[in-house]
């Protein structure tokens, strides 16, 4: 990115003017605030949901979910393990998939060169997810103790399909997510890992699908299906 000059105020005032700063700059200045204020609003509005809702539409959204062909014909699938709150469960979803014997892979949040990273990472059984201990989240989550071996899905053959994680989605396919870009950034590698890309699947609560469009900027990916907490099944290639 070039560097700029911001001219001074006529009081030797150093703090640049909105007119001083590029068009591309202040754009993305406006997206992120767009982005910031919207998880605001989702974090209220998911907060105030009760168990006895997010359970009913996780029922729905699993039952649609297990039907799909993309699923029932995938070989390997990375899935969320869920919050106890304020998202659909996966808990069924990860159940199933053991059930039938797919190899599935989970999230796993590490550092790299002072990066945070997420990396897929196997999981080896059903049992040793039931087995699983809550991080400061509540996730289900793999300890650093049983990190040292342990398959990635870029040892492999790769992933058939992941399920994804968001704060808010919209018709047109776009997803919104906690801020930190894991998930984009993962399948950045991804893509240049490998030119066949897994089929992406967003889980979303009934609140969680805007009618307005999603804030996104040019490295946030578009999903290609959501599956909604009342049954609804949308799908970018119809």
């Amino acid at each position: 990115m070039p560097v700029h000059s911001y001219r001074l105020s006529p009081w030797n005032d150093p703090t640049p003017s909105l007119l001083d700063f590029p068009a591309g700059l202040l754009a993305m200045m406006a997206l992120q605030t767009a982005k910031r204020d919207l998880r605001k609003r989702m974090r209220e509005t998911l907060s105030a949901l009760s168990n006895t809702s997010i359970v009913q539409q996780s029922g729905v959204a699993t039952s649609k979910f297990l039907s799909l062909s993309e699923y029932q014909n995938a070989k390997s699938i990375a899935v969320y393990l869920s919050m106890p709150s304020g998202e659909l469960s996966t808990r069924s979803i990860v159940q199933d998939a053991f059930q039938r014997g797919k190899d599935v892979y989970i999230p796993y949040i590490h550092t790299v060169d002072k990066v945070s990273v997420m990396d897929m990472l196997a999981l080896e059984s059903l049992t040793e997810f039931e087995s699983l201990q809550p991080d400061k989240w509540g996730i289900p989550s793999l300890q650093a103790t049983q990190i040292p071996g342990r398959r990635d899905c870029f040892s492999g053959t790769g992933l058939d399909l992941i399920v994804m994680p968001g704060m808010s989605f919209d018709s047109d396919f776009r997803r919104l997510g906690h801020g930190k870009g894991y998930y984009d950034h993962f399948l950045k590698r991804y893509s240049q890992w490998s030119s066949k890309m897994p089929f992406l699947v967003a889980l979303s609560l009934q609140e969680q699908l805007l009618a307005e469009d999603i804030p996104v900027m040019e490295h946030d990916w578009l999903i290609d299906a959501i599956v909604v907490g009342d049954g609804r099944y949308l799908d970018r290639r119809s």
